[in-house]
C-alpha cells in the first residue's frame, strides 16, 4: 500500500469542506449561511485534515486511544511557538465553533479555512521532504 502524502490529504480535507459549504445555502443580506447541518459537517473536515498535518509533525498518535486536544497543544508547544497559537485558534474555530456550534457567519466559517490552512502550511515547512514524497 502505498502511504500518503499527509499534507497533500490534509489539503484534500479542506477541498472537501469547502464541497460541503456550497450546499450550506448563503444569504448575502445577513451575511451568513442558512443550514447549520453543512457548516458543522465542514467544520469537521476542517478540523480532521488539521490532525492529519499535525500527527505527521507532532508524532503523538502512540499507544492506546485517541490523543486528547491537551497533549496536541503540548507537543505543538514543545515544537513550535506559532504552531501552538494555530491549534488553540483552530481547535476553537473549526471543532468547536464551525462544528459543534455550527455557526452560520459568514466571517466565522472564512476564518475556519483560514485557520485550516495556516496549521497546514506550517506543518509542511516543518516537516521533512521525504515524509511528503
Amino acid at each position: 500500500m502505498e502511504k500518503k502524502d499527509p499534507i497533500e490529504e490534509a489539503r484534500r480535507y479542506v477541498a472537501n469542506a469547502e464541497e460541503v459549504i456550497q450546499k450550506a445555502g448563503y444569504d448575502p443580506e445577513l451575511k451568513s449561511y442558512t443550514d447549520s447541518k453543512y457548516i458543522k459537517a465542514a467544520g469537521d473536515y476542517l478540523w480532521k485534515g488539521c490532525l492529519i498535518a499535525l500527527d505527521a509533525v507532532l508524532q503523538i498518535r502512540k499507544g492506546k486511544g485517541r490523543p486528547s486536544i491537551e497533549k496536541y497543544k503540548a507537543a505543538a508547544a514543545k515544537r513550535d511557538g506559532m504552531l501552538l497559537k494555530f491549534v488553540n485558534i483552530g481547535y476553537e474555530t473549526m471543532h468547536l465553533v464551525m462544528g459543534y456550534d455550527g455557526n452560520k457567519q459568514k466571517k466565522v466559517c472564512d476564518a475556519g479555512f483560514e485557520a485550516a490552512n495556516d496549521i497546514i502550511d506550517r506543518c509542511a515547512k516543518m516537516l521533512p521532504a521525504a515524509v511528503c514524497a
